[in-house]
């Protein structure tokens, strides 16, 4: 049975090292190694989660499953939508219909703070999170190119769901 951990201070540590595992992992086939190491230090380091749950409005939460974290989800509470910054579940528990139920997780906490919208941005190239989007009903209302500092860029796709 997934179950879903709201991730507290003690976590962070925690939550970090599972997103330097998964990002090692799946990011391998469309960024470079440099690149993956800088969006890790600037977006899922310890300092960094830390930051964005303190001054950012974004609430973690591990995905679990047999007791085991297995992946994680990143949200931010934007007014008029609900950000989903990260979902992230780990290679051996793909395609089994966890990520679906994240999914569902999400919905239900983007109608607890009384928001019609989910919205998030994708990689260009990540054709496969694209498709699964599309399938649970995201549509691509947008298309940036973010300059992250230190010579990189996002590349990415905004896509949104409606309630």
């Amino acid at each position: 049975m997934t179950e879903f951990k709201n991730v507290l201070n003690q976590d962070i540590q925690k939550l970090a090292i599972l997103a330097s595992n998964i990002w090692h992992e799946y990011w391998t086939e469309i960024l470079i190694p440099a690149q993956i190491e800088y969006m890790i230090e600037q977006f899922q380091s310890s300092t960094a989660i830390e930051k964005q749950i303190l001054e950012e409005d974004y609430n973690y939460y591990f995905v679990i499953e047999n007791n085991e974290n297995i992946g994680y989800f990143g949200i931010s509470n934007k007014k008029n939508y609900m950000f989903l910054s990260k979902l992230y579940i780990i290679k051996d528990y793909r395609h089994k219909g966890i990520g679906k139920k994240a999914f569902e997780k999400i919905k239900e906490l983007t109608i607890m703070e009384n928001l019609k919208t989910i919205r998030l941005t994708v990689n260009k190239y990540n054709t496969n999170t694209i498709n699964t989007y599309k399938k649970w009903g995201f549509k691509i209302t947008d298309a940036v190119v973010t300059d992250i500092g230190s010579g990189f860029v996002m590349d990415d796709y905004i896509m949104e769901y409606y309630l």
